[in-house]
């Protein structure tokens, strides 16, 4: 779906009139919170976030994979696999599976750590230790409480922030904002604005921590396509994060197009966007995610370049430290159980 624009309108009729919907939705969602979650035996990590739509979870957890195994840790990442056909639980393999098996954001994680798709993530979790790990990463499911979570890492995105801070369909947030910060451990603001200020100062006086980061985009894709003029389109959840992206780094962006997140396209707009690109000899570019929902389909031109961007944290040993103490509090608490 696309978001609404009166989601990021401080006011609005629609708002106003959605507010019954989204104070039954946000009751539901927050008595469902308050179940006691399933003990993994490991330790869990979730990265999720307060509303719906992308913020930047998936590079999050991919930071988290490289600082787990520098500390001897074994992750795999557990995804519902949203947009995905296979419930479960089942190995991405991207020698076999496309998004439509298992989701574009599973596809794309593969590539770098082990991740299973799994709608019960228990079910996941169980194959999951199977195949070793010693820390689950959940790839969202904040509010789902089917799971024990050791630690709930959440992502926001500093120029959006939550909106009109009401809850779905009124607004963006998945449920009441005061239910989702009782069970935050730290909050993870991406980008240099200040919209995520107000929670963030909130956690503090929880003594729950912020930690800064920044999208830092793939220097070989940059000089790729520095100097020319570039055909950009996306199917994310804020797609003009992305163009600006672009623009920031200096790079011509002579044509935008922007679809709904998970997108998944059909080969007439491929077909499409490759002749318009074509007749203006213009480079086409994409986020890494579309690219996993364009793997292994016909009609997609071998020379578009994927934007690969990587997170980076102002203070990478103060998020070293937060997940060091965490683990250790985590096997602690199930040692004592014993």
């Amino acid at each position: 779906m696309r978001e609404p624009a009166f989601w990021y309108r401080p006011r609005s009729l629609e708002s106003y009139a959605l507010g019954p919907l989204g104070a039954l939705y946000g009751a539901i969602t927050e008595r469902r919170m308050l179940r006691e979650g399933v003990d993994a035996g490991i330790p869990v990590i979730c990265v999720g976030n307060y509303h719906v739509g992308g913020a930047g979870k998936t590079p999050t957890v991919l930071a988290l994979t490289k600082l787990l195994r520098e500390l001897g840790e074994t992750p795999v990442v557990l995804s519902r696999g949203y947009g995905g056909s296979l419930k479960g639980p089942v190995m991405v393999d991207r020698t076999r599976h496309t998004a439509s098996d298992v989701g574009d954001e599973p596809l794309m994680m593969a590539r770098d750590v082990p991740v299973t798709v799994a709608r019960d993530r228990l079910d996941g979790v169980v194959l999951a230790k199977s195949q070793g790990a010693t820390v689950i990463l959940m790839d969202d499911g904040f509010q789902n409480p089917r799971l024990l979570k050791d630690t709930s890492l959440i992502v926001i995105d500093s120029e959006r922030g939550l909106g009109n801070g009401k809850v779905f369909p009124a607004g963006p947030l998945r449920a009441p904002l005061e239910a989702q910060l009782a069970r935050t451990d730290a909050l993870v603001v991406i980008g240099g604005g200040r919209a995520a200020d107000d929670v963030a100062a909130e956690l503090a006086r929880r003594n729950k921590p912020e930690l800064r980061a920044r999208l830092k985009p793939d220097a070989e894709a940059v000089a790729r396509l520095l100097g020319k003029p570039v055909f950009a389109f996306a199917g994310i959840g804020d797609p003009e994060r992305f163009f600006r992206t672009l623009r920031a780094r200096g790079i011509d962006l002579a044509r935008t197009r922007a679809f709904a997140d998970h997108h998944m396209f059909s080969n007439e707009e491929i077909a499409a966007i490759a002749a318009e690109a074509g007749r203006e000899q213009q480079t086409l570019v994409t986020t890494e995610k579309d690219l996993a929902r364009l793997h292994g389909r016909e009609g997609v031109p071998d020379d578009v370049v994927p934007f690969a961007v990587q997170l980076e944290f102002d203070d990478p040993v103060a998020l070293r430290q937060l997940i060091s103490d965490h683990l250790y509090k985590a096997r602690e608490r199930r040692f004592s159980r014993r």
